[in-house]
């Protein structure tokens, strides 16, 4: 079967699959792990034995899995996971072990109540050796009654932030034992003796993490623009106050204030859409190599989907929040859905890697080609502009220096100032771990010490990245009235990115005016900013804001929106004759 399973089902598909729930449904779901890393997780590493024993009843939902790999100790720190898998040559089996507290599997969705079946990531220990992290298939409840199996201990973790509707679990294995077929062994292996087969690289342990990093990308778009389009459709209904003393009180996006506020943050939607498109086309092209037997572009995969992950959720994050707050008080009620948008999303900034830790993800592949370089060696992909490293010095410069002259109007100009000030970064964050090794620190301690300016680096470079992936999707655009307003879109993010590392761009002695030209951007962007907020063509029923509607009709179904509201539902004389008037004769 496996061959009809190969040619029907692929990562594509499951992205796709994957990004239309995610994107379409109304909130998150206890299958979400099902579908998004246990599915693609067997589709990614299992033998064509194990797709046909495990791939087919998961799709139809007969297996309800889940990936569990967090611990209550240990999370994006993946070394320090402690569950064992410890490999049983007499039996052929696989005692799966949380050996301490501390190594609960702790936070897995759908893990609590639903799934019947997880992918466990555990230290394999075979023949006395420990050969690091791999994963394997654990049955957790029985297929019958759903009560869960010997030594399985599961539950749910307990009330959190939001995602509310999803069973997020914890799991205490005690010495189960599950066949050596379960270990997932389409790139490593234990023979039935023991012996142990290593992967061609290490980093494939790693894929279903890498195929939602680069999801996350998308997703922080999605979460964006709807946050955008709320608070721009309203922003066109609210009016308040005057500009002229004696006039109409005209629509709060006309203040400038506003459109500083959302402009630059339409701009970063736009930036993250055409982001995450192209992290979907990469990651595709790659898995594709993979197959193949190509892993040359694994590591730098593995280092754009961290770092972009984490740059991407942090601006998103942030951005959601200033959209309600533009929205005033009707923003703090969950009539307008900022307040769940931005609950929904936030966990994005620490699942599948916390965000400062995927940074310093980065900057261990940006370092290491940095050095590459340096020894002579040609980078390719997004760090080939390290290759231009070696020709140039960084050093302090006079206050009186001459500026970098940069066209403020020209794209392609300030693609090459994000350039320059991402290799600046990288050579400095390279240069303090080569000074703290000269003051005799160990290499771990050089590294924790340059720590500041490693996520430095990191960003810059995933800021670069954005800002010219921005400016080459514009190349793709063929209708002219479409292409000016991107354009105006590019270099409003490229400008505002600028003012708001105004340190890093002074060190690179750059000079311009960007203030003013930023304040032209809003008054051109202004016409069209409603219409930018239409094109991302969310429906009323995904949007779920009162504030966001496309009628424009807020306040009438605002009043309704009020009137539903289960506290109206009963009158409260009986809490009156109870509570209230006995306090009012008290006073």
């Amino acid at each position: 079967m496996h061959g009809i399973l190969t040619g029907c089902f692929n990562l594509s598909l499951l992205f796709h699959l994957h990004l239309f729930l995610c994107v379409h449904r109304e909130r998150p779901e206890p299958l979400d792990l099902h579908l998004g890393m246990f599915l693609p997780t067997l589709l990614n590493q299992s033998t064509p034995e194990q797709m046909d024993r495990f791939f087919m009843p998961a799709w139809n939902f007969e297996v309800v899995g889940t990936y569990a790999q967090t611990e209550m100790g240990h999370g994006t720190h993946l070394r320090g996971l402690e569950t064992t898998a410890t490999y049983d040559p007499s039996t052929q089996e696989f005692v799966m072990n949380s050996p301490t507290v501390s190594s609960i599997k702790w936070w897995p969705g759908g893990l609590g109540k639903t799934s019947n079946h997880a992918i466990v990531l555990a230290q394999l220990h075979t023949r006395g050796n420990c050969h690091g992290l791999h994963a394997f298939i654990v049955p957790l409840r029985d297929m019958n009654t759903h009560q869960p199996l010997p030594g399985i201990v599961v539950g749910d973790i307990g009330p959190k932030f939001g995602f509310h509707e999803v069973d997020n679990g914890f799991l205490k294995l005690e010495n189960v034992r599950i066949p050596r077929e379960n270990m997932l062994m389409k790139y490593s292996k234990v023979e039935p003796d023991g012996t142990y087969l290593k992967p061609p690289s290490d980093k494939l342990t790693y894929g279903t993490m890498v195929f939602i990093r680069a999801y996350i990308v998308s997703e922080s778009a999605r979460a964006l623009s709807k946050a955008c389009t709320i608070a721009i459709r309203y922003s066109v209904v609210r009016h308040q106050s005057e500009i002229r003393p004696g006039k109409p009180e005209p629509q709060i996006l006309e203040y400038q204030t506003q459109q500083y506020k959302l402009f630059p943050l339409l701009a970063t939607a736009y930036a993250f859409t055409f982001v995450g498109q192209y992290m979907k086309n990469t990651y595709q092209r790659i898995s594709g190599d993979i197959s193949q037997g190509d892993f040359s572009e694994l590591p730098e995969l593995h280092a754009l989907t961290a770092g972009l992950k984490a740059f991407t959720t942090w601006e998103a994050n942030s951005a959601i929040e200033v959209c309600r707050m533009s929205c005033g008080g009707h923003g703090y009620s969950r009539s307008s859905a900022l307040p769940d948008i931005y609950v929904n999303f936030t966990p994005a900034c620490t699942y599948e890697g916390e965000n400062t830790v995927m940074m310093l993800q980065t900057a261990r592949y940006l370092v290491k080609s940095y050095r590459q370089a340096k020894d002579g060696q040609r980078l390719s992909g997004t760090v080939s502009y390290l290759n231009d490293i070696g020709t140039r010095r960084v050093q302090p410069q006079p206050v009186s220096a001459r500026p970098v002259v940069v066209d403020i109007n020209d794209l392609s100009s300030l693609v090459e100032i994000y350039k320059l000030r991402a290799s600046i970064l990288v050579e400095l964050a390279a240069k303090s771990i080569q000074q703290e090794l000269q003051r005799r620190k160990c290499q771990e301690e050089a590294w924790n010490n340059s720590s500041i300016d490693l996520v430095r680096a990191s960003d810059a470079h995933c800021h670069y990245v954005v800002v010219k992936l921005f400016t080459d999707k514009l190349a793709e655009v063929g209708d002219t009235a479409i292409h000016s307003v991107l354009s105006t879109l590019a270099l409003l993010y490229a400008l505002h990115g600028i003012t708001r590392n105004s340190g890093d761009f002074l060190q690179v002695r750059s000079s311009f005016l960007t203030a003013s030209r930023i304040k032209e951007l809003l008054s051109q962007l202004r016409p069209n900013a409603v219409a930018l907020v239409d094109a991302f063509d969310i429906s009323d029923k995904t949007l779920r804001s009162v504030l966001g509607r496309y009628d424009g009709n807020v306040y009438e179904n605002m009043f309704e929106w009020a009137r539903s509201s289960p506290l109206n539902a009963t009158e409260v004389h009986e809490s009156y004759y109870k509570y209230l008037k006995p306090l009012r004769s008290k006073l």
